[in-house]
């Protein structure tokens, strides 16, 4: 609100354009975006609140908060360059934290902040926006169906830590299969609704010359398959037997988890509808050869690394620190060291103060009191001197 007001003053103009973070009414126009799209440092309300709304109503959050933010930063900063190393700062934060996680809907919390991440380093060509655009869409569809197998775990076990859960296979196989499919479209897994939407951002970081940023989101991709392709089903449905044995959540459940598994396959398989509705003209072609074994190797050799490192990666009951460690704790402690160091400073120069003025009132009455020196009686004669001396040098300096 402070930036709108500061851009209103300076522009005369409440229209919403494209903007360039060029002033300091802009700067905060743009960080206000970034805390609705989750952004570090300020990205912990994410991982907080997702995570404890009811099992349709984190559907429902994960669909429209966050891509909101996405919206308006591709319709009002356009090309800024910062957005692109914000975004990828994101990236590898969000997949940190959701590979440390132990809660699984805290996982797949951490694992919007990732996404979004790629939707906010499309910010450069027509190319990228479009693939920002279309990344957004096929996320509200498959982090839907996500969320959905997590509720349906959830409601039908009472449980959502991975080291309560495990080989919840054997009597929810439609659940698994259809949160397989989401955990393969979020990793951009081919023939799925990732794979033809993530590319494009990737191939506009090409068409910038971003040769950094290419490899950055190729390494994340990798990234988001250990975290959320094969750790999250592979803790909830395999790892063990929990002695769980859930059915299969009720039918509009199942229904629901149908249709966007469906999206899923067929958005990734017939790409052409999303294409046709997307910002600018899309001469994209997602299935090419080279870019079909890039993302198999790619994402096979992640697969190997997780099964090699499997025995590291043993769930453990864990408290993950994010950035609001800082103004919930650190920040509160600073704040009662100075309140308690302020009052004790404020009390030794108060008794100081005191010890002062008690000073000077022994000093007033050493003279001043019955037994001072201007209270005692003079001689008549000592008088009657002092009074000629003083009228001596009073004629003295009358006459000089």
């Amino acid at each position: 609100m402070a930036g709108i007001i500061g851009h209103v003053a300076e522009t005369g103009s409440i229209g919403f354009t494209a903007l360039r973070a060029d002033s300091i009414a802009r700067i905060l126009i743009l960080i206000g975006f970034l805390v609705n799209a989750g952004a570090p440092p300020v990205s912990a309300w994410l991982p907080d609140a997702y995570p404890e709304g009811s099992p349709s109503g984190t559907v429902f959050l994960s669909a429209f908060t966050t891509k909101t933010a996405v919206f308006v930063l591709l319709i009002s900063f356009p090309g800024e360059q910062i957005l692109i190393w914000v975004g990828a700062y994101m990236i590898f934060c969000g997949i940190v934290y959701a590979l440390l996680e132990n809660d699984m809907r805290c996982i797949l919390a951490y694992s919007i902040v990732n996404q979004v991440g790629f939707m906010i380093c499309g910010s450069g060509t027509e190319m990228a926006r479009n693939g920002a655009a279309a990344h957004a869409f096929t996320h509200i569809i498959y982090k839907a169906l996500l969320l959905m197998m997590a509720s349906s775990v959830l409601y039908m076990t009472g449980k959502r830590k991975c080291t309560e859960l495990g080989g919840l296979f054997q009597t929810m196989p439609i659940t698994m299969v259809c949160g397989t499919i989401g955990a393969l479209a979020i990793s951009s897994f081919p023939f799925t609704s990732g794979f033809i939407s993530k590319s494009m951002i990737s191939q506009g970081a090409i068409d910038q010359h971003l040769t950094v940023v290419w490899f950055l989101l190729a390494a994340a991709s990798a990234g988001v398959f250990l975290h959320a392709g094969i750790k999250f089903p592979w803790f909830v449905f395999f790892q063990k037997d929990s002695g769980l044995r859930p059915p299969e959540p009720p039918q509009n459940m199942r229904v629901a988890m149908y249709l966007f598994a469906a999206l899923c396959i067929g958005l990734g398989i017939w790409p052409g509808p999303l294409y046709d509705i997307l910002p600018f003209p899309v001469s994209y072609e997602p299935y090419t050869g080279d870019h079909l074994v890039f993302q198999f190797q790619l994402l096979l050799f992640a697969g190997l690394a997780f099964f090699v490192m499997l025995p590291m990666m043993k769930r453990t009951e864990t408290i993950s620190l994010d950035f609001d460690w800082f103004y919930r704790r650190f920040f509160r402690e600073l704040a009662k060291q100075f309140t308690y160091r302020s009052s004790v400073t404020r009390d030794e120069l108060e008794a100081a103060g005191r010890r002062r003025l008690s000073q000077f009132i022994d000093r007033l009455y050493r003279h001043h009191g019955p037994q001072g020196i201007l209270a005692r009686t003079w001689p008549t004669g000592s008088t009657v001197l002092w009074v000629a001396i003083l009228l001596g040098v009073s004629v003295l300096m009358f006459y000089v």
